[in-house]
C-alpha cells in the first residue's frame, strides 16, 4: 500500500498552532507536529464514531481500546502487558505531572537528563519540587552520552523521582541497555520512581532499537511509570489521548489517587483513533519511518555541505534534528537569526535548559518540498551573511 507523504496540505488556514504562531512568510519548522495526514484507519474510525450521533461518556474499563495498547506493545516492543496495568490519559504532560506528584512531597527533587524538553523542566516548578539536573556529555563527533558517576553522584536523600525522556527530546539519543541499567540500578539503589516519557519510542531509526525502561527487570518494573502516546507516531496530538503503563498495582494506585479530581479519561474520538492505530496502522508507520529517514538523512547533508560552522549529528530517534551553531559565528542568538533573517521558525535551544545555549531545534516531519525550501532559506540567510 502506498502513502503519500509528498501531499502538500495547506495548514495556514486552519487552527494549526505549528502554521500561526509566526507570519504567513515564515516556514515554521518548531513544534514537534508533523505535516502529514493522519492514517486513514484513523479518520474513517473517527467518522464512524461521530456518525454513530451520540458523544456521551465513555464506560470505564475500556476494554477494547486497553487490549489494543497492550497488543501493540507486545507487537512492537516485546513487552507483555497487562491491560490492567495501563490507565487512559489526556495527554502526556499531564501524565508525567501526575506521575512526579504521586511519589513526592513538598520539598523533594526531581532528577532528569539536560537539555530536555520544555515541559519537563517546568514540571518540579510546577508541583513545587525542587529539579535536578545532570548534563549530558557531548564527544568530539557531536554524539551526546551520559556521564554515569554524574548521574549517580546527582541523587540525594530528597531525590524521589527520575524523569526520563528516551527516546530523549531533543538531542534524539535511543539510551542503550547498558545507559538505561546504570540509571535503573542507581534509582533501585536510592529507592526512586521511574517516570519514562517515551513518546518517540515509535519514531526509531534502522540499526537503533527502543527498549522500555520497565523491561529491564522486574525490580525495575515494579518502580517504572511509562508514559507513551500515538500522537507523535501517527500525528494525532491535537486529539489528546495517552497512557501510563504502570505494572505495580500500588505504584498504580498511588497515581490514580494523585490524579483524582484533576484529570479525567482522555477525549473520547481521541481513544478511537488510537484504537484504531495501534490495531490497523502499521503499514503506514513502517512507511512513515523510511520517509522520515530519507528526510533526517537531507538534513544531516544539508547542514554539513552549506550551514558552514553548524553541527549536527543524525538522531537516532524522533523527527527532530539538534543543530549546534555555537560555531557559526551568528550575530544573535540561532533562532532569533533563521526567523529574522530567512523566515524559518525553529525551537530556541534555550528553552531546553542547561547545554541548550547556542543550539536549535528543528522538527524534519514535513514533506520534502516543505523541508528543501527551509533549508534553502536557512543557506541564504549564511550566504547573505557573508556577504
Amino acid at each position: 500500500m502506498a502513502f503519500d507523504f509528498d501531499e502538500p496540505i495547506d495548514r495556514r488556514l486552519s487552527d494549526s498552532m505549528k502554521w500561526r504562531q509566526y507570519g504567513p512568510d515564515v516556514l515554521p519548522l518548531w513544534v514537534a507536529d508533523m505535516d502529514f495526514r493522519a492514517p486513514e484507519v484513523a479518520l474513517r474510525a473517527i467518522r464512524e464514531r461521530i456518525e454513530h450521533g451520540v458523544l456521551g461518556y465513555a464506560h470505564e474499563p475500556q476494554t477494547e481500546i486497553l487490549e489494543g495498547v497492550a497488543g501493540y506493545l507486545a507487537r512492537h516492543h516485546g513487552w507483555k502487558v497487562d491491560p490492567a496495568a495501563i490507565v487512559l490519559l489526556p495527554g502526556l504532560v499531564p501524565g508525567f505531572h501526575v506521575a512526579c506528584r504521586a511519589p513526592t512531597q513538598p520539598g523533594d527533587s526531581v532528577l532528569t537528563l539536560v537539555p530536555v524538553y520544555p515541559p519537563i523542566l517546568h514540571c518540579a516548578k510546577t508541583l513545587g519540587l525542587g529539579m535536578d539536573e545532570v548534563e549530558l556529555t557531548q564527544g568530539a563527533s557531536g554524539a551526546y552520552g551520559l556521564d554515569g558517576d554524574a548521574f549517580q553522584a546527582a541523587i540525594h536523600p530528597r531525590t524521589r523521582v527520575l524523569l526520563l525522556s528516551n527516546p530523549h527530546n531533543p538531542v534524539g539519543r535511543v539510551f542503550r541497555r547498558e545507559e538505561l541499567t546504570l540509571m535503573a540500578e542507581a534509582c533501585l539503589r536510592h529507592e526512586l520512581t521511574i517516570v519514562s516519557d517515551e513518546i518517540h519510542c515509535d519514531l526509531v531509526f534502522p540499526g537503533h532499537r527502543h527498549i522500555p525502561t520497565a523491561t529491564l527487570s522486574p525490580e525495575v518494573e515494579a518502580r517504572t511509570i511509562t508514559l507513551m502516546s500515538p500522537s507523535k507516531s501517527f500525528n494525532l496530538a491535537g486529539l489528546k489521548v495517552a497512557f501510563a503503563v504502570i505494572p505495580n498495582a500500588a505504584l498504580r494506585e498511588r497515581f490514580l489517587a494523585a490524579r483524582s479530581g484533576l484529570q479525567s479519561a482522555p477525549n473520547l474520538l481521541g481513544s478511537v483513533a488510537m484504537n484504531a492505530v495501534y490495531r490497523e496502522a502499521d503499514p503506514w508507520l513502517q512507511a512513515l519511518l523510511k520517509y522520515l529517514e530519507g528526510n533526517r538523512d537531507f538534513v544531516v547533508d544539508f547542514v554539513r555541505q552549506h550551514l558552514p560552522g553548524v553541527r549536527v549529528t543524525a538522531p537516532e530517534g524522533t523527527y527532530l534534528a539538534w543543530l549546534d551553531c555555537r560555531e557559526a559565528g551568528l550575530p544573535s542568538r540561532p533562532f532569533t537569526f533563521f526567523l529574522q533573517q530567512a523566515r524559518v521558525a525553529l525551537n530556541p535551544g534555550e528553552s531546553f535548559g542547561r547545554g541548550g545555549e547556542g543550539f536549535a531545534r528543528l522538527n524534519f516531519g514535513c514533506p520534502r518540498a516543505t523541508l528543501t525550501e527551509a533549508l534553502e532559506r536557512m543557506r541564504r540567510a549564511f550566504e547573505e551573511r557573508r556577504a
